[in-house]
């Protein structure tokens, strides 16, 4: 009677050399991106590591990089969509590099929550640190914790102490207004999101000098706190809108209840007044009307992120700051002014 038959051998980094012809160094200064390939000498090494179907081992590339291969995250509030999408974006582009996540979310404010988060990462051996905290509270706890690693904030401003990338707010905001400005409109209100959330200080500021800027009149923003909810009662208040024409939201989700309160008292979006978000959120293209707003490919931030990192921890010169442009999407919530 046969035995049972052997375990196949997993192909070994010399074996994926030995197919493509080349050192077992060329295979891994492949497998970490290393800019110094020739790209015939990269493709032939990528067909091999396909044909052999060869998988990195993590705890071989830590021992052989003196690295734990896990970074870090800590996420404040996680149940909103810039957070979630921000932490799903950093967790494709580090896993893809080969190193393991690890995630403590956030949803209560105040320091001590925050620094007993970061205490339990870096227990775990993080080589970074980075910190998805868009809430000047929650960035204060992670401050006031000794770190010994680098840092990635994901956030709009520059930190003498960490990397940061973020999204270019600033330019989401111009191509907003602009595209209001150049189909007639004069009359932009504002509402923004919580002024504890740094993007939607750096929101607000955009637009007030984008409106300064162009010599148009700034009237008072008003503040919701990032749900439909927060958008229709301010939207249900004629008051505010007296004289209104267009509305910038500072989320997509505020812009929803901004569409359904205007229309509760017989506004009508666009003819009456035209608005625009700003995340494009999946359902966005579904609103009705489907939603005018500023993308943000978080995606290409996660992968930023990830570089900036990889640069740190190789020793190379990193950018300090950096961004990912953003992308105005039109759609039917906006539409030419009528005189």
């Amino acid at each position: 009677m046969d035995g049972p038959e052997p375990q196949r051998r997993k192909p070994s980094i010399y074996d994926v050399a030995a197919r493509a012809g080349v050192s077992h160094m060329t295979v891994s200064r492949v497998l970490n991106e290393h800019p110094n390939i020739k790209a015939e000498t990269r493709d032939r090494v990528r067909a091999a590591i396909a044909e052999l179907s060869y998988t990195r081992s993590t705890i071989a590339r830590a021992l052989a990089t003196n690295r734990a291969m896990r970074i870090g995250v800590l996420v404040d509030a996680p149940l909103h969509y810039g957070p979630s999408r921000t932490l799903l974006g950093f967790e494709r582009a580090a896993r893809a590099r080969g190193y393991a996540v690890s995630v403590y979310s956030v949803e209560d404010e105040g320091s001590p929550v925050v620094e007993a988060g970061v205490e339990e990462l870096l227990s775990h051996g993080a080589d970074a640190l980075a910190v998805v905290a868009p809430r000047a509270s929650s960035l204060d706890g992670v401050r006031r914790t000794a770190l010994g690693v680098p840092l990635l904030l994901f956030r709009a401003d520059p930190d003498p102490d960490a990397i940061t990338v973020s999204v270019d707010q600033a330019a989401g905001v111009d191509l907003a207004i602009a595209h209001l400005v150049d189909i007639g409109h004069r009359e932009i209100l504002h509402i923004a999101g919580p002024t504890d959330w740094y993007d939607a200080c750096s929101r607000t500021a955009a637009w007030e000098q984008n409106l300064r800027t162009r010599g148009l009149v700034v009237r008072t923003p008003l503040y919701g706190d990032w749900s439909s909810d927060s958008g229709f009662d301010l939207a249900s208040d004629p008051a505010p809108w007296e004289g209104v024409t267009a509305a910038f939201v500072a989320n997509d989700q505020m812009a929803l209840g901004v569409i359904h309160g205007l229309r509760s008292r017989g506004v009508r979006v666009p003819e009456d007044v035209s608005v625009v978000g700003f995340d494009d959120v999946p359902d966005a293209g579904h609103f009705w009307p489907p939603l005018t707003t500023v993308r943000q490919d978080y995606d290409a931030l996660g992968r930023l992120g990830v570089e900036r990192l990889m640069d740190l921890l190789s020793g190379s010169e990193a950018a300090r700051s950096d961004v990912v442009e953003p992308r105005l999407i039109v759609r039917r919530s906006t539409a030419a002014l009528a005189h």
